[in-house]
């Protein structure tokens, strides 16, 4: 008996399935189109290093200085204290962002959080992320002192509180590009974003406008280095307490009111003129010897010229002694 062999079914053909893409890199931030302000085609400089002035009085807060473009170039605008729009309020700073081939200056603004700022360190309490450099309290704005240079005497809200920098400190003045910085928002900096702005105030215009007309503070002729880096109140670019940056070339008039005593430096920590150990004012002015705030010498102190001897007095004629006498 012949058994017939019958063979096995062919397998079943077999079916590519495709591997699901890998997930993109996360790409760079790109900030709204709607906020940006002015585009560049280079990068801004570094930030230059200087003080903070005092604090004028109660409710003022403080808009760190940041570069400008216009003319063809950039130019300084000097930080400064400025009045809020309303209670409740908080400054966050403008910044420049690359995109596109192109630097876009996003515009700063009022709102009820700190947003975006694009990780630059500003300084004075703005290190990247967030604002340690005080708190609203009720109605009253109160300083933190560790980063804010206030005069208690003037100024009667504030506290101590440790800021704990988490951000590399750096002079960088942009976001993105080459050497620039490389953060994203935080959810609490996207929230922030969206909620209701207050664009800058009135003053905060005029003070803009006037750092573009002055060509001192062109970048191209200080190289980096303004004379005025910061003042005590918006466009108060020749009054008292004007402050340059270290390594400026300071006219004569920006010297005589720039390095005011007991200026903050960007990185919190106090300079005061004469003492050991601190860092020099930023009028780059040497202290006379003998002047621990720098003043100059008058006849009579210790180490000056020596005082003339005082004239002999001059004695009242008679007719002079006479009239005394009937008073």
């Amino acid at each position: 008996m012949v058994r017939a062999v019958v063979p096995a079914p062919p397998p079943p053909p077999r079916v590519y399935v495709q591997p699901a893409p890998p997930p993109p890199a996360p790409a760079a931030y790109v900030a709204p189109a709607v906020d940006v302000d002015v585009t560049a085609n280079e990068a801004p400089p570094p930030l230059p290093d200087y003080e903070q002035p005092p604090c004028p009085e109660d409710g003022y807060m403080w808009t760190p200085g940041y570069w400008g473009w216009g003319g063809g170039g950039y130019y300084w605008v000097p930080g400064t204290w400025v009045q809020p729009p309303r209670v409740g309020v908080l400054w966050t700073p403008g910044y420049w962002g690359f995109a596109g081939g192109v630097y876009a200056f996003h515009v700063g603004y009022w709102g009820p959080h700190i947003g975006y700022y694009g990780g630059v360190n500003y300084g004075f309490g703005y290190v990247g992320v967030g604002f340690a450099g005080g708190r609203w309290v009720g109605n009253s704005f109160a300083y933190n002192r560790t980063v804010m240079n206030v005069n208690v005497t003037n100024v009667h809200n504030t506290y101590n509180e440790t800021v704990i920098n988490n951000v590399s400190v750096t002079k960088v003045s942009y976001h993105g590009g080459p050497g620039g910085t490389a953060t994203v928002p935080t959810a609490q900096e996207r929230a922030a974003a969206a909620e209701q702005h207050i664009p800058p105030t009135t003053a905060q215009h005029a003070h803009v406008q006037e750092a573009a007309r002055n060509p001192a503070l062109s970048a191209r002729a200080n190289g980096g280095h303004p004379a005025i880096a910061a003042t005590p109140r918006p466009g108060a670019f020749n009054a008292p307490g004007v402050v340059g940056a270290h390594g400026a070339n300071m006219s004569p008039s920006a010297a005589q009111h720039a390095g005011q005593a007991g200026q903050f430096g960007q990185n919190g920590a106090q300079h005061t003129p004469g003492q050991p150990g601190r860092r020099a004012q930023a009028n780059n002015l040497a202290h006379p010897p003998g002047q621990p705030n720098g003043a100059a010498r008058t006849q009579g102190q210790p180490g000056g010229a020596k005082p003339a001897k005082p004239s002999k007095p001059q004695h009242p004629k008679p007719e002079e002694k006479k009239g005394e006498h009937e008073k």
